[in-house]
């Protein structure tokens, strides 16, 4: 890899440390914000590594390639998540503490601008974009795979600090304390790195960063509106 690549990798990851510090723990309130501002920087040390915007799946070519992809995975998640919403064996999952108090704004506020550009669009750029690009560039799909995904599961350490707190199958999955919350973040770890070789695998596939971002947001919208149904239906 050039040095240039090295550089823009090395600058890439302490971003991403930063964002991820401003977002959960110092500026939450600006997580939209520092979001933007972020995917800019990171799309600024692509270029400045010398790497086309196509091996990081922004290239117009695949455009409606990936619309196509990114269609047909929202129909599938909504189906999914209707599916579980409906059977009683599935339907505790869906019973998030953090909806409960949620309304109308607060709902099309998440997922219309905060999961889309906040998350989705940040995450995207940053794992499967920008990282899996200058990767793989120079060392291959595989490896651009398991750095992007393995720093895409480290990235949910503090986000998922509290996840045993949130649904009461997952403390009674995880259970309560210090202990309970090693087992949940480390358990959220894996999962997100497992999930960022599906969204990985998907920009390699279908060559744009539209496909994965679809998912990404499906997932996380339709989750959080699914379960904003299933609280306040009860």
């Amino acid at each position: 890899m050039p040095v240039a690549s090295h550089v823009a990798l090395a600058a890439v990851v302490v971003v991403l440390t930063l964002a991820n510090v401003l977002n959960n723990r110092l500026m939450p309130s600006a997580y939209v914000l520092t979001s933007i501002v972020t995917t800019v920087v990171l799309l600024f040390l692509l270029r400045s590594a010398g790497v086309g915007w196509a091996c990081a799946g922004l290239g117009r070519d695949s455009v409606r390639r990936g619309l196509t992809w990114g269609l047909l995975l929202i129909v599938a998640v909504a189906a999914c998540y209707l599916m579980g919403a409906l059977l009683p064996v599935t339907r505790d999952l869906f019973l998030d503490r953090r909806v409960e108090n949620a309304g109308p704004g607060r709902l099309a506020f998440e997922v219309l601008v905060r999961i889309p550009v906040g998350t989705v669009l940040l995450e995207e750029v940053a794992f499967r974009g920008v990282l899996y690009a200058l990767v793989r560039s120079e060392h291959g799909a595989v490896w651009a795979t398991v750095v992007s995904s393995g720093l895409f599961g480290l990235w949910h350490v503090l986000p998922a600090s509290g996840v045993n707190t949130v649904n009461p199958l997952f403390t009674r999955i995880f259970g309560v304390g210090s202990l309970g919350t090693v087992i949940a973040v480390t358990a959220a770890v894996v999962a997100m790195a497992l999930a960022g070789v599906i969204l990985c695998e998907l920009q390699r596939r279908s060559g744009s960063l539209l496909a994965p971002a679809a998912l990404h947001w499906a997932t996380n919208g339709l989750g959080f509106v699914t379960a904003y149904l299933v609280v306040n239906s009860r």
